[in-house]
């Protein structure tokens, strides 16, 4: 299946979830798309709950199927929580740790910054948007095009980063300190219901 690429607000409140993680998709209509999005009232399935909670997290890291099944694969192989594993996994993504920096706006900005070659780790450019960075590692643009006008723009947007990433403001470079604690994560994910999903 080909990704995505219609409007992004559609996506989330077809889940009633933002996915940019600001809550602007739903600020205006906080309803499902569409004629009759507003007035659908029907109690989703238990499969329903459960796939609803996927495609939540799909949506929001703007993964296709198959990366994310792979990724929940992977998760289950590590020590720990399944779930706070496979949600570990899919914040080491370069595109997503990209848009934590602040490098774009969204993560699809950041997973287009990472696909035409902007953006270096640990000194070599890597142009895979899925690649897993592990901590230590040093994010940053090439020399060239740290003053783009649209990752200025953007960095000129950023109020507060996440704990686990450490930013030199001179450099206009990031280092992935730690993996994240769960608390840290969006706490209106329900990881245990992709796990169940996928474990029926």
């Amino acid at each position: 299946m080909a990704r995505y690429t219609g409007p992004a607000y559609k996506k989330a409140r077809r889940v009633g979830f933002s996915i940019s993680e600001t809550g602007k998709e739903l600020a205006r209509r906080p309803y499902a798309p569409g004629a009759h999005g507003n007035s659908r009232r029907g109690k989703l399935s238990d499969y329903g709950v459960h796939l609803k909670e996927k495609q939540k997290v799909r949506f929001m890291y703007g993964v296709n199927e198959k990366q994310f099944r792979k990724t929940f694969d992977e998760a289950s192989k590590l020590k720990g929580i399944h779930g706070t594993n496979f949600l570990r996994l899919l914040e080491s993504r370069l595109d997503n740790l990209v848009y934590r920096i602040g490098f774009a706006n969204t993560r699809r900005g950041s997973r287009q910054l990472v696909n035409h070659g902007h953006v270096t780790v640990n000194g070599k450019k890597v142009d895979i948007p899925s690649y897993r960075c592990k901590p230590g590692d040093v994010i940053s643009l090439k020399e060239k095009d740290k003053d783009l006008k649209v990752v200025n723009e953007a960095l000129e947007k950023v109020s507060k980063r996440v704990e686990f990433i450490k930013y030199d403001d001179k450099k206009k470079e990031a280092t992935y300190v730690r993996l994240p604690e769960r608390n840290e994560l969006n706490a209106d994910i329900n990881e245990s219901l992709i796990v169940e999903y996928y474990n029926k």
